[in-house]
């Protein structure tokens, strides 16, 4: 058994639709940072060959569907390589759903990283990421090891040196179908291709999140909790395809205390994914 592996969740700094495929998937530029807000798996061999999983966390508000990306991931990994081993999976999610924080793709990442050492199959990176697009666009950049530029569907990575930063994230109770945003006509789908000096040189003040007035108008409280930034003197964003906001903390910052019934927790960017040494 390998136990406790870690699966960050992740913030867009910023997020532009530059067009969209004859395939339907929309091409996006962005810069991803993983942040210290994590979900926890841990993976018990089975030599029958078969996949399951159990939901260890302690709040299950919404129950987890049967076939979610860990185990997706699973089966995926075992069709691609021909591997006859299982496992049993306890996942134990903290990162809220429909939240735009990648919290299952992320677990698809950190399950892959465990089973390729757990079963034994030493595929590297590369081969992994190619599995991986095949789960969600975000599942790559979660198997590589820090913040990135990221383009295309998800799939071209170049990794950043950043400075440490520190976020309020503000989760509001309700959350956004992410294919919903994607599949409105009010989507802009023509932002001019960014580039990496251009963030570099105004990593907060650059560009926007091209789904966010798509996302405000689905669910209001994006709306409202970006107000409750501003009222608190921080600068918002929504991340992903939300429903989640943050903000920069300000240095030396009082806690804050979120609405009743949302999640808030100030975070911190990691340099590097946890796991990153393991391929």
């Amino acid at each position: 058994m390998i136990y406790d592996l870690p699966a960050p969740a992740k913030l867009n700094l910023f997020l532009h639709v530059t067009g969209r495929q004859a395939n339907g998937y929309h091409q996006i530029e962005s810069v991803f940072v993983p942040i210290n807000w994590m979900d926890r798996i841990s993976l018990d061999l089975r030599r029958d060959g078969s996949i399951s999983r159990s939901d260890e966390s302690s709040a299950k508000a919404i129950a987890l569907p049967t076939e979610d990306l860990c185990v997706r991931a699973a089966k995926a990994l075992q069709l691609a390589t021909g591997c006859r081993l299982g496992v049993h999976i306890h996942l134990n999610k903290t990162i809220p759903s429909e939240a735009g924080m990648g919290g299952g793709s992320s677990d698809a990442a950190t399950t892959l990283l465990g089973l390729n050492r757990l079963w034994q199959l030493g595929l590297d990176r590369e081969r992994l990421a190619r599995i991986g697009v095949t789960l969600g666009a975000d599942v790559p950049f979660f198997l590589h090891s820090g913040p990135a530029f990221v383009e295309g569907i998800g799939e071209k990575i170049t990794p950043l040196t950043l400075k440490p930063m520190r976020f309020w994230v503000l989760k509001p109770e309700l959350g956004v179908p992410t294919r919903a945003i994607f599949e409105s006509p009010d989507l802009r789908r023509d932002t001019n291709p960014a580039t990496i000096s251009a963030f570099v040189e105004a990593p907060f003040g650059f560009g926007r999140n091209d789904l966010q007035p798509v996302a405000e108008h689905l669910c209001p409280d994006i709306t409202r909790a970006c107000a409750w930034f501003r009222k608190q003197g921080l600068a918002p964003r929504m991340t992903g395809s939300g429903s989640a906001v943050f903000a920069p903390a300000q240095p030396d910052q009082e806690r804050l205390t979120a609405p009743a019934g949302w999640l808030i927790r100030e975070c911190c960017s990691l340099e590097a994914h946890p796991l990153a040494t393991w391929v």
